[in-house]
C-alpha cells in the first residue's frame, strides 16, 4: 500500500466515524478537508444515507466538505463562498461552535483576533 492509498483509508476511516457520531448525535456538524475525488466519493455515500452536505473549493486539488444538519449547512452558506481564513471573528466562533470545539478555546480565539485581553 502506497503512502497516498493510506492516507486515503485513513481519511475514509475516519469519515466514516463522522458519520457515525452525526448518526448518533454527538455532531451536528462535520467539517473534512479532502481531494476532491475523495469527496466525489464520500457525497455519494453521504447521498445514500440522506445526510445533506456543502462542498467549498479550498485549493485546485481540495476541498472542504461540510456534512450535517440542513439548518447548521444553511448557516455556512451564510458565510458566502469565503476560505476559512476570511471569515470574520463572529463568523469563525459561530463555525467553530457548531464544529463542537471547546467553548472557551473558541472564546478566547475570538477575543485574541478582536485584538481584546481573554
Amino acid at each position: 500500500m502506497s503512502a497516498e492509498d493510506f492516507n486515503r483509508y485513513d481519511s475514509m476511516k475516519l469519515f466514516m466515524h463522522h458519520i457515525y457520531e452525526f448518526q448518533k448525535g454527538v455532531r451536528s456538524l462535520v467539517l473534512c478537508t479532502m481531494c476532491r475525488t475523495c469527496a466525489a466519493l464520500v457525497c455519494e455515500r453521504l447521498d445514500r444515507l440522506g445526510i445533506a452536505h456543502l462542498i467549498r473549493p479550498v485549493t485546485e486539488n481540495k476541498v472542504n466538505l461540510y456534512f450535517g444538519e440542513r439548518a447548521c449547512l444553511e448557516t455556512v452558506r451564510a458565510f458566502g463562498r469565503k476560505p476559512l481564513n476570511e471569515l470574520t471573528p463572529e463568523e469563525d466562533f459561530m463555525l467553530g461552535a457548531m464544529l463542537g470545539y471547546d467553548i472557551t478555546l473558541q472564546c478566547e480565539r475570538f477575543c485574541k483576533r478582536k485584538g481584546r485581553p481573554a
